[in-house]
């Protein structure tokens, strides 16, 4: 009960989703108090169930079922939902003692209904609840063993239509069409626990292509539907175990699920989960099917996938090689994958071999994978051959020209004892393309980035100011020069103050009040202390209706 506190909620969601949360306490309904769980609506873009737990193992916690909650962030709708129940004149521990009374009142009430009164009063809840009669419906037609009531129950729980409008389950009405595909899911878990495992293997493969059949009608934005589909294959898969089917049967639908064929998207089959159900007949077959698949189509997917998970299972190394061999990306990426598979199986001189065939077969070295160049100049280095690490890095930069490509040519030069003169060469590449007429600028020349990053300043600044820079490459040279260019720094400072006055909002007042600290800095230095309070009055005066900007100005002595 003490977890729950403001100062824990703000600790838990974070400065920002906690001030966000003081806009929706008005959207908090539906607020019910249990012993250790407080839930309610939070009504945001859509509808949200928050639910707090009071004194867990953890402490307080929370979850929610909007985008952010579901990613397991302590939201802003669990904050507005906290701070409602805080507000509340009664206390907490007087809600959770009421709730714990409710509970036990409810249970001794039941305890003496007779069995009539009972039925009565389910039948009563079935007529009103139809999600409730769907599940009571499915538990009693598993339990006298009627598989085609079963298999009816799972269609109707399935379908979208009592959620759809237009043909569609808009995101509103996804949570409770996922609550119904997962009873599906574990009505087919149940039908193995009672003996019935061959059943649950041909309602899963059903159920499975009736979800994706569903899905492509759904805004399963949360995810929900891909969790279910993850528990339907785990439902197949335990049935398989249990009833282990025919081998080559299972082996046949297996490669025609993964292959396409009934494949979904949501149930993400690996074959090789089943290799203790198929034993060596099953994958045999599995084997044949996935070479004739891989045969016909070298550039599919999953055949790809299929064939290499196989090729690994069985060690085979040169056959999960032919297969990355076959569809070659343009980038290089796939001879970095096959460099890798070989160093794995040590065959280190051939591995080296696919590498720098993938940087001399790609055909624009600026679109070159580079992780593939960072591999290469790795083994390089490793075998005492700077000089070609040097080659590589050297033309990796001279078809990509960014900073971190200088970057890595200067830590390959430096490793060769050769950096001042590709220095010079570099920088020569740089200054053509800063002061090339119509080059692209998005985020200011390469060169300024490159010689701040080599602290040579005054070089930087000269480069700024003949070819221009981007506004974040001018604050970092007002704040490198700022001790012996005050006059120049504050210039750099007040145009790029200037546009922030007319913007609101904290992250911009608090950009606005750094550079107000810079420029003061600069005064101070140049002796005109006068002038920097004079532009702080006039500021005040035309900014005083933003409060939150007055008092960080305030905070700061300003």
């Amino acid at each position: 009960m003490r977890g729950l506190t403001e100062a824990n909620l703000k600790t838990l969601a974070g400065a920002r989703s906690f001030e966000r949360a003081l806009g929706y306490l008005d959207a908090v309904s539906g607020v019910e108090v249990g012993d250790g769980l407080v839930t309610a609506r939070v009504h945001g873009t859509e509808r949200y169930e928050a639910e707090l737990t009071l004194d867990g193992p953890g402490g307080l916690s929370g979850a929610c079922d909007c985008p952010y909650g579901l990613e397991g962030n302590f939201c802003k709708h669990l904050v507005a939902l906290g701070l409602t129940v805080l507000a509340r004149p009664e206390s907490l521990s007087r809600q959770r003692k009421t709730a714990r009374e409710r509970a036990q009142d409810l249970d001794g009430w039941l305890s003496a209904l007779s069995k009539g009164e009972l039925l009565a009063l389910l039948r009563e809840q079935i007529d009103e609840d139809r999600q409730l009669r769907r599940r009571l419906e499915l538990r009693a037609a598993s339990a006298r063993g009627d598989l085609t009531a079963v298999r009816s129950r799972i269609r109707d729980l399935l379908d979208i239509g009592p959620f759809a409008q237009y043909g569609y389950v808009e995101y509103a009405d996804a949570r409770a069409y996922a609550d119904q595909a997962r009873q599906a899911v574990s009505a087919i878990g149940a039908l193995t626990g009672s003996g019935r495992a061959a059943d649950a293997i041909t309602l899963a493969r059903e159920a499975m292509r009736l979800l994706a059949e569903a899905v492509e009608s759904v805004d399963d934005s949360d995810g929900r539907l891909g969790r279910i589909g993850a528990d339907l294959a785990d439902a197949h898969l335990d049935a398989c175990r249990a009833a282990r089917p025919d081998p080559q049967e299972l082996a046949r639908w297996l490669a025609g699920h993964v292959l396409g064929d009934v494949d979904d998207g949501l149930t993400d089959i690996d074959p090789l989960d089943y290799d203790d159900v198929l034993g060596e007949e099953g994958m045999a077959v599995l084997r044949k099917l996935a070479v004739e698949a891989w045969r016909r189509n070298r550039r599919g997917w999953a055949e790809k996938y299929l064939m290499e998970r196989l090729a690994k299972a069985g060690g085979d190394v040169d056959a999960v090689i032919a297969v990355h061999a076959a569809d070659l990306a343009p980038s290089g990426h796939t001879h970095l994958v096959i460099a890798r598979e070989l160093e794995a199986a040590r065959r280190f001189d051939e591995a080296l071999d696919w590498a720098e065939r993938g940087v001399r077969d790609v055909r624009d070295l600026s679109a070159v994978d580079t992780a593939l160049v960072d591999h290469l100049c790795d083994r390089y280095a490793r075998a005492g051959r700077i000089a070609d690490a040097v080659a590589v890095r050297r033309d990796h930069f001279g078809a990509r020209r960014s900073l971190l490509a200088y970057q890595q040519l200067r830590a390959a030069a430096r490793a060769a004892d050769s950096w001042p003169a590709e220095r010079e060469g570099a920088l020569a590449l740089l200054r053509a393309d800063a002061e090339r007429p119509g080059q692209s600028r998005y985020d200011g020349p390469v060169l300024i980035d490159a010689l701040l990053d080599g602290k040579d300043v005054d070089a930087a600044w000269q480069a700024a100011a003949r070819t221009g820079a981007h506004d974040r490459q001018w604050l970092t040279l007002a704040d490198r020069a700022r001790a012996t260019r005050p006059a120049d720094a504050l210039g750099v400072y007040l145009r790029l103050a200037e546009p922030l006055t007319r913007e609101t909002g904290n992250r911009v007042y608090e950009r606005l009040v750094g550079l107000l600290l810079s420029i003061r800095d600069c005064h101070r230095s140049l002796g005109t202390e006068g002038e920097f309070a004079a532009h702080v009055t006039a500021l005040r005066t035309a900014q005083k209706r933003k409060r939150n900007l007055m008092r960080l100005m305030d905070e700061h002595g300003l």
